[in-house]
């Protein structure tokens, strides 16, 4: 990750369509599934905006993120056990004892994204769980996935096949943000045709239209797990041993 696009993060994940509604999406399946005051594991947190959240409705937290200034943000915002390090490496976390890991658009800018989710069951309890999204469909790879330092882009059959690679089981996969996905791909062309050497800075929208997008994002994830989404820009989905 470019340390601007980070930076950037900073500023927006509060109050941005895009990390406000994974937030709640995610936040949401956690508090269902892996209830507090479990030990919750964010590997790649970012500007640690999800950790804040998190340890605000009584998780145990604990990060990890190659980046000095990622750890150095939780830090600063009160999160103390956060460590920089290397997901393709064993994790610093004791075997057994997290309750769920969370990998929120992590695994597609890992080199060996199997042996990252093999670290991550170690530590996970027997019932423990893995919640993650990553972005979908290989067909839409540009710049900008270049720019975030993305080695691919996911099918289902791929998230599947690198599941079944660490030797775990996902217990539901399925798209998420499909009410931007026609949007997305007229954008995609347009970059293809007109390459752009800008950088990784999230699309500014009117305080009238993030609004919009997060009531649709609310929509799509009260409807999402009822009908199945047949598409959308990420796959969200959760591993278990």
């Amino acid at each position: 990750m470019e340390i601007s696009h980070l930076y950037e993060l900073g500023t927006l994940e509060s109050s941005y369509w895009w990390h406000v509604a994974k937030r709640q999406m995610i936040t949401g399946m956690l508090q269902s599934q892996v209830p507090p005051p479990s030990l919750l594991v964010e590997g790649g947190i970012g500007a640690a905006g999800n950790l804040c959240r998190w340890k605000s409705i009584g998780y145990t937290v604990q990060g990890l993120d190659c980046l000095d200034e990622s750890i150095a943000f939780a830090k600063e915002q009160g999160i103390e056990n956060v460590s920089v390090h290397d997901l393709h490496h064993p994790w610093p976390v004791r075997a057994n004892s997290a309750g769920a890991v969370v990998l929120l658009d992590v695994l597609e800018h890992l080199a060996d994204p199997v042996v990252a989710l093999e670290h991550a069951a170690r530590s996970l309890t027997p019932n423990g769980k893995i919640f993650f999204t990553v972005p979908a469909y290989p067909w839409l790879f540009s710049d900008w996935d270049k720019r975030l330092g993305h080695f691919r882009r996911y099918t289902r059959a791929m998230m599947q096949d690198q599941v079944k690679q660490a030797g775990l089981k996902l217990e539901m996969l399925r798209h998420w943000n499909a009410f931007t996905l026609p949007a997305a791909i007229v954008l995609r062309i347009i970059r293809r045709l007109r390459p752009s050497h800008r950088g990784t800075e999230f699309p500014r929208v009117s305080r009238l239209m993030n609004s919009a997008l997060l009531s649709a994002a609310a929509i799509e994830r009260k409807v999402g797990p009822v009908i199945g989404m047949p598409c959308g820009l990420s796959l969200v989905g959760v591993i278990t041993k």
